[in-house]
């Protein structure tokens, strides 16, 4: 008998879905708002694509991208680790739950990855072996 929420790779439950898209909009409001006061984070349009959560709910990791390409993008996430307590208090009163997770913070590569299958696709040889 195998616990569904215990498994690695298992798919996310609708309360951990439910909860990461609300710390997801709480976050997208706070860096829209310029509450971060960080020279690096202000320098910096964030986005965040998705927070994903442990299956207790006790871990959110973010996944923000500098709109505009991801050359500082490594350099945000390090001045975001060092505002996560503020990051999870300010998210703490926008989002009501009865205990708050713990944020981290990622570089999305989701983008870059979507951007990389594009140029395959797009590429001779598979055209080619797609025209026949």
């Amino acid at each position: 008998m195998t616990d569904k929420g215990k498994r690695a790779g298992a798919t996310p439950s609708q309360r951990q879905l439910k909860v990461g898209e609300l710390i997801r909009h709480a976050l997208a409001e706070i860096f829209s708002r310029g509450e971060v006061i960080d020279e690096v984070v202000s320098k910096h349009s964030l986005t965040v694509p998705e927070v994903r959560m442990t299956p207790d709910l006790k871990l959110a990791t973010a996944y923000v991208m500098p709109l505009g390409g991801g050359g500082a993008a490594d350099e945000v996430v390090t001045h975001l680790e060092k505002h996560k307590r503020f990051l999870r208090g300010e998210v703490a009163k926008r989002v009501s739950l009865k205990f708050m997770p713990e944020l981290r913070f990622r570089v999305d590569v989701s983008f870059e990855a979507s951007s990389r299958i594009d140029q395959l696709l797009a590429s001779p040889d598979v055209a080619r072996d797609l025209d026949d």
